[in-house]
């Protein structure tokens, strides 16, 4: 037969005794559950378990969240550093406050690694402790399960032993039933009377022995987790304020550090974006933009805090030119200014000094000439003005243009039309929102699309001779109000 493997300072009787308890454990577990051996019960003490567990569970989980707590303010260290090193890296020497900024990145790092360190010193280390013990005393109350089981059994055991026990304190002596009994003579039955109650005796001293000593380590295991216990379920109270008053503590002091190196990032980079727009606008100093412009060129602009301004006159922008003459026919013209009026198909071969020599019907003067003739070739000269007399010459579309505004022609106007006004000096765009005019020009007044971006003394508007080409207003633009005269 093999031997069952033992260890150093293991004996086969040692083997054997545990092997033998584990049995009598569990016969006793299984008569105290089918109810046919009473259980010792301690309710007070059974409490103070259900307490024990609960608080191994809490202290269980505040542990780990607390550890997730911790990788939380390590990873937001690392990235806070990797996005101050990243700071760090692009901002320039020449830039305002480069030693300041890498003082405060440094600060702040150090600031970090601190709390992460404080954070460990004084809660995770403090929790690991606590929870040190818990294993211990679970162990115990294990420990004291067993011995409680122990007990009953030895109690039970000893009760069996004492059922042959007189009632009245004598040894009950039963009559032989054995064949070795019958089979004994009459005067050897008190011999052996006299032997079956020294072993009953003797079963009942091993048995009240054996309770004895199962109380007795039973006791000391109960009286002593009686007493820590109540105690360590008390003492979660104070170690839990001690735990979060340290994380809560450690918190307002790094947040208070960190936000003052926060507040000193933030001046430094204010003021560094200061420098930059000072710097942009210092370049900028001659140059135009849509939303301010030159007052040297139009004084279209906006002055901050105060009423726009009001365009300057035109006689202060450029120098004075006197509008040209209008060419107006006269009562008092010569006859042949009159007949120079005339186009060349009209009047072939006249002689202002002979006129007898033309080829046609004779005519003996100038009255005696067709006047249906002379009205048709002098009225169109009358009515254009000079500015745009070799444009109707010379162009047929603006020849067109003209005719449709002196009401041949019905033009349709464009969206948001107020009102016309004519150009009484040229005007030179200065950028590229601005309406390029010449003197003469008839201009269709419009609506802005943002009222908020009208200047005070300047109009938006196209040219007409544009919107009736193209009927859009993509050569729309801005123009002093000044340059022009409302029609």
């Amino acid at each position: 037969m093999a031997e069952l493997p033992m260890g150093k300072g293991v004996s086969a009787g040692k083997i054997a005794s545990n092997v033998q308890k584990k049995l009598t454990r569990a016969q006793e577990k299984v008569m105290q559950k089918l109810g046919k051996a009473d259980e010792t019960k301690d309710l007070a003490f059974e409490e103070g378990v259900i307490n024990f567990n609960k608080q191994l569970v809490e202290g269980t989980k505040l542990q780990k969240d607390l550890r997730a707590y911790l990788a939380a303010v390590k990873a937001m260290h690392e990235s806070s550093k990797r996005l101050q090193e990243c700071l760090g890296d692009m901002y320039e020497p020449e830039w305002y406050g480069k030693d300041e900024m890498d003082s405060v990145i440094e600060d702040s790092d150090l600031l970090w690694t601190d709390f992460h360190q404080k954070l460990v010193d004084h809660a995770l280390i403090s929790m690991d402790t606590y929870l040190g013990q818990f294993p211990d005393i679970r162990a115990r109350i294990a420990k004291r399960d067993r011995k409680l089981v122990d007990f009953d059994s030895a109690r039970h055991t000893f009760a069996a032993v004492n059922k042959g026990k007189k009632k009245e304190g004598g040894i009950k002596i039963t009559k032989p039933t054995s064949l070795l009994e019958r089979a004994t003579p009459g005067w050897a039955q008190g011999i052996l009377s006299a032997h079956n109650v020294a072993q009953t005796n003797l079963s009942r001293c091993q048995a009240e022995e054996e309770l004895e000593r199962a109380q007795k380590v039973f006791e000391d295991i109960n009286v002593d987790l009686q007493e820590e216990l109540p105690s360590l379920w008390n003492s979660r109270v104070g170690f839990y304020v001690n735990t979060f008053q340290s994380v809560s503590g450690l918190e307002e002091k790094f947040h208070r550090e960190i936000g003052k190196l926060s507040q000193n990032m933030n001046d430094i980079l204010v003021t560094l974006e200061n420098q930059d727009m000072s710097r942009k606008a210092g370049n900028r100093g001659g140059t135009t933009s849509t939303a301010q412009r030159r007052p040297q060129d139009a004084n279209h602009t906006l002055s901050p805090g105060g009423p726009p301004a009001i365009p300057k006159s035109p006689s202060k922008l450029r120098p004075a030119v006197p509008p040209p003459p209008k060419v107006t026919p006269s009562k008092d013209l010569k006859q042949e200014n009159i007949i120079n009026l005339f186009d060349e198909a009209a009047t072939p071969g006249i002689s202002v000094t002979s006129p007898t020599e033309y080829n046609e019907p004779a005519t003996s003067n100038l009255l005696d000439m067709d006047l249906d003739s002379f009205h048709a070739a002098t009225t169109p000269v009358a009515n254009n003005p000079p500015a745009a007399e070799s444009a109707a010459v010379t162009a047929e579309p603006p020849a067109t243009a003209a005719e449709a505004t002196n009401g041949s022609t019905e033009v349709e106007m464009p969206p948001g039309f107020l009102y016309k006004v004519q150009t009484m000096h040229d005007y030179a765009a200065n950028d590229t929102d601005e309406l390029e005019m010449k003197a003469g020009d008839t201009v269709l007044v419009v609506t802005f699309d943002n009222a908020d971006e009208q200047d005070e003394g300047w109009l938006m508007g196209v040219r007409e001779v544009d919107w009736i080409e193209k009927k859009d207003l993509s050569k729309k633009g801005v123009f002093p109000e000044n340059f022009t005269q409302k029609m």
